[in-house]
C-alpha cells in the first residue's frame, strides 16, 4: 500500500512503515493536481500538515483512499465528519507537538519581557551607534517568577504551558469550558516530581487576574479575544496566541498594543496565513514566528512515529 506525504514526514516516520511494508511518497503534489496524483498512483493514505487540505472534492475523486491523516492537531484544512461519513479514517497527533507548542509559548514570553523581539531588530541596525539609547529602552525588563499565567483551554497543550509556569515559579491559573480540574505532574531531570490540582475558572476572571495570557483553544467561527476581553485584561499585560488563527481579534490586539493595554503580545498563527497582516508583521510590540509550534525535530519524530502506528493498526491490523 502507499503512502502520500504531501507536506513530509520525519525519517523515523517514514522508517517505521517501510518497515511495515508500505511503500512511503514525499512528494509534495501542488493542491490542483493532488486528486489525479492520488487516483494515477494508488494513493491508500494521504498525510498532511497545514499546507494541504483534503476537503469533499477530493474526498468524493478519490476512492481508493483509506486514510487521511493531520501530521499535528488541528484538521481545520480536513472535512473530517465528510471523511468519515464516506468511510475514511481520518487520525491525528493531539499528543505529539505539545512539549514544543509550550516551550515556544515560553520562548515568546522570555523575549517579550526583555524586548529581545524588538532589540534583535535593532542592534543591528543601530548597536554600533545607538548602544547606550538602546540599552536605555530595554532596561525596564520584567521577570516571570512570581507573576500570574493565565491559560485559555486546558487540554495537553496548555497543561504542558501550565508545567513549564510552574517550574519557572509563576501562579498558574486556567479557564476551559469543558475540563473543571487537571491534575498537573512536574518532572525533573532526577526522576523527581511535583503534583499540582488546578481547579478552572471563568475566562472572566483569568483574564482579571492575569498577568501573561496564552491561548490553547481550537479554531472556531468567533474570536475568543475581542475588543471586550482585552478591556477586562490588566493593564500592562500580555497576550500569546500559539493556538490557531483567528481566534483572536488582530484589529483590536493592535489597538490594545498601540493604547498601551497590552505591554506586547506574541503571535505563532494568524487569521489570515500565509499573508498576515502587515500592522502586524511591522508592530515593534510584537514577537512573531511563521506557525512554528510543532516545528521541533523531536516532535516531529513524535509526530511520524504516531501516525505510523496508527496506520499499521487500521490497515494491518484493523
Amino acid at each position: 500500500m502507499k503512502v502520500l506525504a504531501n507536506d513530509g514526514v520525519s525519517q523515523s516516520g517514514i522508517d517505521a512503515l517501510e518497515a511495515a511494508g508500505f511503500e512511503v511518497n514525499t512528494t509534495t503534489v501542488a493542491q490542483e493536481q493532488l486528486i489525479n496524483y492520488i487516483n494515477d498512483n494508488a494513493i491508500s493514505v494521504l498525510l498532511v500538515r497545514s499546507a494541504t487540505t483534503a476537503r469533499k472534492d477530493l474526498i468524493d475523486a478519490c476512492p481508493n483512499l483509506k486514510i487521511i491523516g493531520r501530521g499535528g492537531v488541528g484538521m481545520d484544512n480536513i472535512d473530517v465528519e465528510y471523511a468519515r461519513e464516506k468511510g475514511l479514517h481520518v487520525i491525528n497527533t493531539p499528543a505529539a507537538s505539545s512539549q514544543s507548542v509550550a516551550e515556544l509559548v515560553f520562548a515568546h514570553l522570555y523575549g517579550g519581557v526583555r524586548f529581545l523581539h524588538d532589540a534583535n531588530r535593532n542592534m543591528p541596525l543601530d548597536g554600533d551607534s545607538q548602544f547606550k539609547k538602546l540599552k536605555k529602552n530595554y532596561a525596564k525588563g520584567v521577570e516571570l517568577r512570581g507573576k500570574t499565567l493565565g491559560v485559555i483551554g486546558f487540554g495537553r497543550i496548555g497543561q504542558e504551558v501550565a508545567k513549564i509556569g510552574l517550574g519557572v515559579g509563576m501562579k498558574v491559573i486556567a479557564a476551559d469550558k469543558f475540563i473543571e480540574n487537571a491534575d498537573v505532574k512536574v518532572d525533573f531531570f532526577d526522576g523527581q516530581s511535583v503534583n499540582f490540582s488546578i481547579k478552572t475558572e471563568s475566562m472572566e476572571d483569568v483574564l482579571k487576574q492575569s498577568d501573561f495570557v496564552t491561548l490553547h483553544v481550537p479554531a472556531q467561527k468567533d474570536y475568543v479575544i475581542g475588543k471586550a476581553e482585552f478591556d477586562l485584561m490588566k493593564d500592562g499585560s500580555a497576550l500569546i496566541n500559539a493556538a490557531r488563527g483567528g481566534v483572536v481579534n488582530e484589529v483590536e490586539l493592535v489597538t490594545a498594543l498601540e493604547n498601551g493595554k497590552l505591554a506586547f503580545a506574541g503571535l505563532d498563527t494568524f487569521q489570515n496565513e500565509p499573508t498576515p497582516a502587515v500592522q502586524l508583521l511591522m508592530n515593534g510590540r510584537i514577537s512573531l514566528t511563521p506557525h512554528i509550534g510543532a516545528a521541533t525535530n523531536e516532535a516531529q519524530d513524535r509526530i511520524g512515529t504516531e501516525l505510523a502506528t496508527q496506520i499499521k493498526n487500521i490497515l494491518l491490523n484493523g
